[in-house]
């Protein structure tokens, strides 16, 4: 795609980069076929290839409006596009450089503007935990809307107390802790089942991911900062193997530090190594099946399984967690149609665009009723909290089930 770059663009890092990805779309349209806003609204706008022109053209100059921040907006980000674009344009760069420029240009309503800002400092703030607390504690009392999104209180679980030679840096991260306190948890006691001791640094806290995709990018990078700050004593020591993730949300993102700090002299390298270390959940199963095969019990019944989007397409993992949980002997079930599309959870996106995000939701539990499961199953704390706003049946993390059937 020939760019010409507006004067204000031309030697910027924003204008380089945003001009080197566009150069690599060459217009096929392939991405409109995976792209969920484009298959419930079908306008070419709300599609990747049309978000992409409007990025072309603010960048060459034309003033973008409220409607080109709309069409921006209602990107999930899921990269779904990525995944089927044949000529490897980075979109999820590119929309994050879109979003970025159009918002310092175009005002928004002062409502709209007060909701992100109380997302983007509330979720990653330690206030969070006591407010879900609170939240929890008046459940039945809430209204629907609300209730949807304040999960019923859940128990931890014991923290596995020995030591081990293998270690693991763990992020505990900002909302799960609170929303599903069990995940980490299960997590914990699975690797420990296998020998790993899972650490947890005390300062390290939000990924950076809702600031940065809520276009406070400056006070994501703090965050990100931050995290290399917390870990960069154990990398250094070499006293851990790896930085596990199990929410592929902030996987995703820990392993882009090193692209997004690539110009800052005193984190790019050691972002680089950071991301180099960072590891899904899910990537460490062919290692831990021969060693829990004989200690695991599978539960009964059929278990739907829902890849993220952020693991799927962000980072490219597919089919591990199916394969592995099989082996253990779960029957573990992947909807036929439409497992590539996105739930609608996409971080914020399910309370910024609620339509959207539940007609996502509804239709991708329709493709899982078929299968009559007995639970629902997937690897994000965003994805399995919007799922279970709709679903009758538990969703869960699946090593949440890999920890009971070990425990059982």
């Amino acid at each position: 795609m020939q760019t010409e770059l507006a004067p204000e663009f031309k030697g910027t890092a924003d204008g380089e980069e945003a001009e080197a990805i566009l150069r690599k779309c060459v217009h096929c349209g392939f991405c409109t076929a995976t792209c969920p806003t484009y298959q419930l609204l079908g306008d070419e706008l709300d599609g990747p290839r049309g978000r992409i022109y409007l990025i072309k053209q603010v960048l060459e100059g034309k003033a973008p409006t409220r409607s080109t921040q709309l069409h921006l907006d209602r990107c999930l980000t899921c990269r779904n596009c990525e995944s089927t674009c044949p000529s490897g344009v980075q979109y999820g760069h590119l929309v994050d450089i879109g979003r970025k420029i159009v918002d310092e240009k175009v005002p928004r309503p002062a409502l709209e503007g007060a909701l992100r800002w109380t997302l983007k400092e509330a979720l990653p703030s330690p206030l969070f935990g006591p407010a879900m607390k609170l939240g929890q504690s008046v459940r039945g009392l809430l209204p629907a809307k609300l209730k949807a999104k304040v999960p019923a209180p859940q128990p931890a679980g014991a923290w596995p107390t020995r030591s081990h030679a293998r270690k693991m840096l763990m992020l505990a991260g900002c909302v799960q802790p609170s929303m599903a306190p069990n995940i980490n948890g299960a997590t914990a006691r699975v690797l420990d089942a296998a020998g790993i001791e899972a650490v947890i640094a005390p300062t390290a806290g939000c990924c950076g991911a809702v600031k940065f995709h809520l276009n406070d990018q400056d006070g994501g990078k703090a965050q990100m900062r931050a995290n290399i700050d917390a870990w960069w004593p154990f990398v250094e020591e070499g006293a851990v193997e790896a930085i596990v993730m199990n929410a592929s949300g902030c996987g995703v993102t820990v392993r882009e530090y090193g692209h997004v700090l690539r110009d800052e002299p005193a984190y790019a390298q050691k972002a680089e190594r950071i991301s180099a270390l960072t590891r899904d959940l899910s990537e460490l199963l062919p290692e831990l099946v021969p060693l829990l095969k004989d200690r695991v019990s599978a539960l009964p019944g059929v278990f739907a399984y829902h890849p993220p989007c952020t693991l799927q397409h962000g980072q490219k993992l597919r089919g591990g967690v199916e394969v592995n949980l099989r082996a253990l002997g779960f029957d573990i079930q992947v909807a036929r149609n439409e497992s590539h599309l996105c739930c609608g959870s996409a971080g914020t996106y399910s309370v910024l665009q609620p339509e959207l995000a539940y007609a996502l939701r509804d239709r991708k539990l329709g493709h899982f009723d078929q299968l009559r499961p007995t639970a629902i199953l997937s690897a994000n704390i965003g994805c399995i909290t919007h799922l279970q706003s709709g679903s009758g049946l538990p969703v869960r993390h699946w090593v949440e089930v890999l920890d009971e059937a070990l425990r059982s």
